[in-house]
This record gives structure tokens, sequence and C-alpha cells, in this order.
């Protein structure tokens, strides 16, 4: 049993019924209280007082697969160890093996050296991720303006152009250049 579950699972949507009534209770509290549950979920057995409290992180995993299965989506559920390869890191980012190599390099992700190999930590990977999508956010907040439709497209241009240059001014300065 537990090599069972150490192993990669696919779960395709089934009984819906019984989903679109989780779905239904999660969304009646919401509308009801105007907000989500408390993060007091139990598993129960089989016996009247055979349960269990999950953590708030289960939970989150549970409502996760719930809403992707009442969507018609099936859900993965793959166990992963915590140090990854880099290509395992590269998969994750969405980017190539060698990129991540420069950016275990250049210190930006940091890992581990097992022998010849790097090795990186799944929280680090994570943060990372979090980091740059944190960053691209806000270069988008920083290259974008409020235009409206009697401007002249000169003059807005014009401004694109200068925040842009302020931007790129930004990039080099904290790169060291």
């Amino acid at each position: 049993m537990a090599a069972e579950l150490l192993e990669s699972q696919t779960y395709l949507p089934e009984e819906q019924e019984q989903l679109a009534t989780v779905a239904s209770f999660l969304s009646a509290h919401e509308g009801k209280t105007g907000e989500r549950p408390e993060p007091r979920y139990f598993l129960a057995g089989a016996e009247e007082h055979d349960q269990i409290e999950l953590p708030e992180a289960l939970h989150k995993v549970l409502v996760q697969a719930v809403a992707a299965l009442t969507a018609g989506k099936a859900v993965t559920i793959s166990p992963t160890v915590p140090k990854l390869t880099t290509q395992q890191a590269a998969d994750l980012l969405g980017v190539s093996r060698p990129t991540v190599v420069r950016l275990t390099d250049s210190g930006d992700l940091p890992f581990e050296r097992v022998g010849s190999r790097r090795k990186i930590l799944l929280k680090d990977l994570l943060a990372y991720r979090e980091a740059r999508r944190q960053r691209q956010y806000q270069a988008i907040a920083d290259t974008s303006l409020d235009v409206s439709d009697d401007e002249d497209p000169a003059a807005v241009n014009e401004r694109l152009k200068r925040i842009r240059r302020q931007r790129a001014e930004q990039r080099r300065q904290a790169a060291g250049l």
C-alpha cells in the first residue's frame, strides 16, 4: 500500500453528482458567510468518532482537485523529491536546462553540488519562480500607462518610449552595468 501512495496517479472526472455536492457546499457556505469555511476539515473513518483533522495545506489540495474535477479536467498527483535535477527544474520553470545552469552559476538560483551534478531544492525553485513572476508583473505595471481615445498617438508613443528607456536604465543599474 505504501508503494502505491508514492506512484503518480491521474484521476479522471467521475461521479459528477458527488463532486457537485461538495462544490455546492463550498459555494453555499461562502455565499452564506461571505467567506470560505474555517480551516477545520476532517477525514472520517468507518466508525462514528473515527476522524482526524486535516491540515489546511491538504484541504487546499482537495479544494483544487474538486474544482478541476467538476470542470471536467483530470487531476494528477505526482510525489516529488525535494531535490531536483537541472532538467526537472527547467521543466518546472518552462525554460531550457542550460538556462537553469546559467541561473545557478550566476547565483540567482541556489543549488547543492552532489558529485558533479547540481541539485536544486524544490523550495528554492518555487521561491525563485514566485520572485520571477513578481518581477514580471512589476515590469508590466512599470511599462503600462492609461491612454484615452482622444490622445495623440505620437504623444502616447513618445511617453511609451520614455517609460521603456527608464525601465532599461533601471535594469542596467540593477545589473551593475
